[in-house]
């Protein structure tokens, strides 16, 4: 008697494991990042880990939008995710998990938008034609010497000015951008910066009097 082979069905059906994160689980069947990155915060390494794999797809998808090349954003994916890490202990479990995400997404987008802007304004500077006279020498040890100068000026500043004049004049963050990366107020961050630049342009005032700056 022929035997009968039973019809395969070609769809597969994933079976939940034992706490692979069912108990942490919506309505609607999609983990609760919020109560993932709790149990990560207490300390439980398998609720990071399915929170990481669970949330790098949406990470990805907010990435391609913004970058053409794959490589170019999978390295802001990489970014946010290691900014995760750096930064999870400053997730307040009482707020949704969503926005948190989102906000450190759009910070790390928007610093590699801006680096790659610099990066093609140097290609352009580099690709230009000619000068019609060529740079004079010492107009540019002057330009480097400056450069030097005002650099040091920015590092001897205190801690919360330099951190003002960081995010806000070198890396040109708005004021909301540098309140959520630093936890500082807006009006702190106005104070700091206005007291740096006020310090600044006095010891560029007085470097320049002494001849430290021609």
């Amino acid at each position: 008697m022929p035997i009968r082979r039973a019809k395969l069905s070609t769809r597969l059906r994933l079976v939940p494991i034992a706490g692979d994160g069912d108990d942490a689980r919506l309505p609607n069947g999609t983990l609760d990042w919020s109560r993932l990155m709790a149990r990560a915060q207490d300390g439980d390494r398998r609720a990071y880990r399915l929170l990481l794999e669970d949330m790098t797809p949406y990470l990805r998808t907010l990435a391609v939008r913004c970058f053409k090349e794959p490589s170019d954003a999978e390295d802001v994916v990489q970014d946010v995710l290691l900014t995760v890490h750096a930064v999870r202990h400053t997730y307040d479990r009482a707020r949704p998990y969503g926005p948190w995400l989102a906000a450190i997404a759009r910070r790390r987008i928007i610093d590699r938008l801006r680096r790659e802007a610099r990066a093609k304004l140097r290609e352009v500077v580099l690709a230009a034609e000619p000068l019609s006279e060529p740079p004079n020498p010492q107009h540019c040890d002057q330009e480097a010497a400056r450069a030097r100068e005002l650099r040091a000026a920015i590092d001897a500043l205190p801690p919360d000015q330099r951190e003002a004049i960081d995010l806000l004049k070198l890396k040109e963050l708005s004021l909301k951008e540098a309140s959520s990366m630093t936890g500082r107020s807006v009006a702190a961050l106005k104070v700091a910066t206005h007291r740096a630049m006020k310090r600044l342009r006095k010891l560029m005032q007085r470097d320049a009097a002494s001849g430290g700056l021609q």
